[in-house]
């Protein structure tokens, strides 16, 4: 019924016959194309305080499954950022001392 998975199997090989695979047959992109249900998952800031741990990974992992899920289930999820609030203070200082205005 299934073929025999060899022991010896070179998982740097096979991924890159994957990303191969999808990138001819334009996978991704077909699944942005699809016109299903719309699902919103809003990715909220990252944090900045204090060095990066196991959490962070947890976090960011739980941020990827969740569309990807929803978009082999066949809804329609937006790819988009989440919102930058550490950089905005630092435009509007750096427009300031610029002498820009640009609202």
């Amino acid at each position: 019924m299934y073929k025999k998975v060899s022991a010896n199997l070179n998982f740097v090989d096979r991924e890159k016959a994957v990303e191969e695979f999808w990138k001819e047959n334009k996978i991704f992109e077909k699944t942005c194309e699809k016109k299903g249900p719309s699902y919103v998952f809003y990715d909220g800031p990252p944090t900045a305080n204090g060095k990066p741990h196991i959490g962070h990974v947890l976090t960011r992992v739980i941020k990827d499954l969740i569309p990807r899920y929803r978009t082999m289930k066949g809804y329609q999820v937006p790819r988009k950022a989440g919102w930058d609030t550490h950089g905005l203070p630092v435009e509007l200082e750096v427009e300031k001392l610029l002498g820009l205005d640009g609202k």
